[in-house]
């Protein structure tokens, strides 16, 4: 139950009291109101109009309340206002400031995206015209990450790209490892595909892991091949080298990656569904930049050499 107060404002002004003063009073019977403050003992006290608690405890105290008009009269306040209960929420919910009902979904699907979709769906066909709907929480920084991961995600290519090709002084390099993030990438939304799973922000942020993860093994093979072939080795001879020397380092270092990644995959309880989504993604992209790009990124590295030597032939 709701106490509800309708003021008489055409009676107010024949008694010649002011509205605001109604309200004041008002305030202060069933709230309070801050009128000052002193120093006392070296510290600071709030001055607080309030009723005494026996003073409010039924409707018919508002009988003993009183406001003053403009000639100076007190007007009892209940010849001014009519108080009523009635039904009303014990809490009353606000979205940006507007009366909201809150709806909490649990999907059968480890697909949220496809949830928020069917949601929106539903909403547009039984919601009236008057009513709207917002997201909020997870589903609200899904839909605001959407558009932004796609330029973080080719934000970091692009500055992993500037970075390699600073560090080797070679374009032709940098493309070479750049070439192996392909397969990662395909990996990842092969892997969440497979699960049912959508591309959600925790996704996308594994995914931005990935790059750097996958980036780790091309260099691996590039740099020792770079190496061979400062000795006097071919290109090819040089690529194959290094693929078969740094063959166990790579293992190694994806296969930790993997086997560190599976309490996220096969977690369960609050939360899983993000850790999940993390988990999948990386542990299939990579699976995909181990056991793909390890053969291809010697290949890359030839086909790059071969470029680079036939263009500076021809500026000879």
């Amino acid at each position: 139950m709701e106490l509800y107060i309708d003021l008489e404002v055409a009676k107010a002004k024949s008694y010649g009291v002011k509205v605001d003063q109604i309200y004041e009073v008002l305030q202060v019977l069933f709230g309070s109101v801050y009128l000052n403050q002193f120093n006392k003992y070296g510290k600071v006290f709030k001055v607080v109009a309030q009723a005494e608690p026996s003073a409010r405890d039924s409707l018919d105290d508002i009988g003993d309340i009183y406001v003053r008009s403009d000639a100076g009269k007190m007007i009892p306040l209940k010849s001014l206002v009519n108080p009523r209960f009635s039904k009303a929420p014990t809490l009353v919910q606000r979205f940006n400031g507007a009366p909201s009902a809150h709806i909490s979904v649990i999907p059968s699907i480890s697909n949220p995206g496809k949830v928020i979709s069917e949601m929106e769906k539903i909403a547009k066909e039984y919601l009236p015209s008057q009513m709207s709907y917002s997201w909020g929480g997870l589903a609200f920084q899904e839909k605001e990450s959407g558009g932004a991961s796609t330029f973080v995600l080719a934000g970091s290519i692009i500055f992993m790209f500037l970075v390699l090709a600073a560090l080797y002084e070679r374009w032709t390099l940098a493309l070479c490892i750049i070439f192996s993030l392909p397969f990662a990438i395909f990996g990842a939304f092969l892997s969440i595909w497979m699960t049912n799973m959508s591309a959600n922000i925790y996704f996308q942020i594994g995914l931005v892991t990935l790059i750097g993860l996958s980036a780790k093994n091309a260099i691996l093979i590039v740099e020792f091949a770079k190496q061979k072939r400062e000795e006097g080795m071919d290109a090819a001879d040089a690529a194959i080298e290094a693929g078969r020397i740094r063959f166990r380092a790579i293992m190694m270092t994806s296969l930790t990656m993997i086997i560190g990644m599976l309490p996220l995959v096969i977690t369960s309880g609050a939360g899983a569904e993000s850790r999940r989504a993390v988990g999948v993604g990386v542990i299939g992209g990579m699976a995909a930049a181990t056991f793909l790009a390890i053969f291809f990124v010697p290949y890359f590295y030839v086909a790059m050499e071969n470029f680079a030597t036939r263009f500076k032939k021809k500026e000879e």
